[in-house]
C-alpha cells in the first residue's frame, strides 16, 4: 500500500509540484516504533516535511553511496531514507540510529 500526497511549494518561479509517497516498508517501520518516537516522526513526515523547499534542508541530509536518487536524513535518533525521482519523493525506511 502506498499513500500519496501532493504539495505545492512557492518559489520565485511558478509553483513547483511534487508528489510524496510512503513505501509499505516505511509505514510498517513507523508502526513498530515506540509511541513517542512515532509521534515525532509522523508529525514531521506527514506535516512539517511539506514546509521545506529543498531536500538539502533536511537535518543531516546525505546522499547514500554514489547513487543520485537515494538520500537519508536524521530525525531525533532515527535514520529515514528517501528515494527522489524527479518530482516524486518516496519515504522508504525508518530505522533507529546505531549506538556507537
Amino acid at each position: 500500500m502506498q499513500v500519496t500526497r501532493q504539495s505545492s511549494i512557492q518559489k520565485t518561479s511558478p509553483p513547483f509540484r511534487y508528489e510524496v509517497r510512503y513505501e509499505r516498508s516505511f509505514l510498517l517501520d513507523l508502526k513498530r516504533l515506540e509511541p513517542a518516537a512515532r509521534h515525532i516522526i509522523q508529525s514531521f513526515v506527514f506535516q512539517d516535511f511539506f514546509q521545506i523547499n529543498q531536500i538539502q534542508e533536511l537535518p543531516e541530509c546525505r546522499q547514500i553511496g554514489s547513487s543520485e536518487i537515494y538520500y537519508r536524513f536524521t530525525l531525533d535518533r532515527y535514520l529515514i531514507s528517501l528515494e527522489v525521482m524527479g518530482q516524486i519523493i518516496k519515504f522508504l525506511r525508518v530505522i533507529r540510529k546505531p549506538d556507537l
